[in-house]
């Protein structure tokens, strides 16, 4: 057994155990961590019933939800309903697989299992599966869960679902777009598919990424949010318009699927923009936080600042989320296709001009094409004279047309 778990194989699957068995009880807490930043923003005290200052509250949640009644409605198709969110959950939760999320690791230095091995003679990789096209997987995994919210949508025979589920699915394929533009910036900047070895780069360098490419690391975080169905990104779950959105019709476990496989989609793609722009494990000035620190106590270290710096991206989406208004939705596809898909379009051709001239590497010459994008941008936004609202544009044409006043359009 001892020779097992210092293979890579056995290694892994520990390793798996352990991260899903963490990002769990994560998820549970982030729950109660914005339950506590909503309550800071709004001068209250937030949950503070359930255990001291509210610690409990999460497992009487999660108690709440195993004892409801798991109620499935006549009307809805019972197979899809049931698997929408089991495919929404597992989705969510597969892509931290490929997350490296501690470099390498000396075999030799972990207690009682490396007592065997001589210093350097096997080394870890910190990660449950490393992949050559790691990126391409995770964007795979990632777009899997628009299955997910269709179906979950579709199978409630339910109107408000299901235009819930369509906007959601909308949403998703429109920031897909510069997501996945914005994530072959760093591919040709950093020249790997690779996620372990874009942190380990960066670690290597000192320099980050956020650092050549701030533009395309707020892109990303921005298309992060939509793709998590976060506010001001929250369509489909607009209370006013749609009840609850796509899962309207779900309660108990099947509902608590859903929220844990958002929550779960937060921390993954939060993972994701530390890896790629934030240095993954690195910090400046720290020596065990470089590649050639390979002890498990070194190791640790790395995965305590990579989950620090998650937490802290957690905290953005949340402090966003209690801070923004909700954009309506012409509003919402108008930010994908007229902004961010022509910035990150940008961001990749001037990427691959650097590249063929030999400068990709250089902080200069990256910050200086994305202040060339950021201006063009602005140039055109500030140069166009459509009004902010789709409606008010239709109001205008309108009254154009019958050659009556607007405010009478209006009325």
């Amino acid at each position: 057994m001892k020779d097992f778990l210092v293979t890579q194989f056995g290694f892994s699957l520990v390793l798996a155990a352990l991260v899903f068995a963490v990002i769990q009880g994560a998820v549970a807490y982030c729950i109660y961590y914005e339950r506590k930043i909503a309550a800071w923003t709004q001068d209250r005290y937030g949950p503070n019933r359930a255990g001291p200052l509210g610690l409990l509250q999460p497992i009487a949640d999660g108690l709440k939800f195993v004892f409801k009644e798991d109620y499935i409605p006549g009307h809805v198709d019972k197979i899809l309903f049931v698997l929408a969110p089991g495919i929404m959950f597992v989705v969510c939760g597969i892509g931290f697989l490929i997350l490296p999320w501690g470099g390498q690791l000396d075999a030799s230095t972990l207690p009682w299992l490396g007592s065997h091995l001589q210093p350097g003679e096997r080394m870890l990789s910190v990660q449950v599966v490393s992949l050559n096209v790691g990126i391409l997987y995770l964007l795979a995994v990632m777009s899997m869960s628009v299955y997910g919210v269709v179906l979950g949508g579709w199978s409630s025979n339910n109107k408000y679902s299901f235009y819930g589920a369509m906007r959601a699915c909308a949403q998703m394929l429109a920031y897909e777009i510069p997501m996945g533009l914005t994530i072959l910036v760093v591919v040709l900047t950093m020249g790997t598919l690779r996620l372990e070895e874009i942190a380990a780069e960066q670690a290597a360098s000192g320099v980050w990424n956020v650092a050549r490419h701030p533009l395309a690391a707020l892109i990303l975080f921005i298309t992060a949010l939509a793709e998590a169905n976060r506010a001001p990104f929250d369509l489909a779950e607009a209370e006013q318009e749609l009840v609850g959105g796509y899962h309207t019709e779900y309660g108990a476990l099947k509902f608590g699927l859903f929220f844990l496989g958002e929550y779960a989609s937060m921390i993954t793609t939060s993972a994701l923009v530390v890896v790629l722009f934030l240095g993954g494990w690195h910090v400046w000035g720290v020596s065990a936080l470089t590649m050639e620190a390979t002890s498990i106590w070194a190791v640790l270290a790395k995965m305590t600042v990579m989950a620090g710096k998650v937490a802290i991206l957690i905290f953005v989406y949340m402090w966003v989320r209690w801070s923004l208004p909700r954009f309506r939705f012409d509003q919402l596809m108008r930010l994908a296709w007229k902004s961010l898909v022509p910035m990150s379009l940008g961001l990749f051709a001037a990427a691959a001009g650097l590249l063929y001239f030999g400068l990709h590497r250089s902080i200069a010459a990256c910050l200086a094409v994305n202040a060339v994008v950021l201006a063009g941008a602005v140039a055109v936004a500030s140069r166009g004279r459509t009004p902010i609202t789709g409606r008010q544009a239709n109001l205008v044409r309108q009254a154009a047309r019958n050659d009556v006043p607007l405010a009478e359009v209006r009325t």
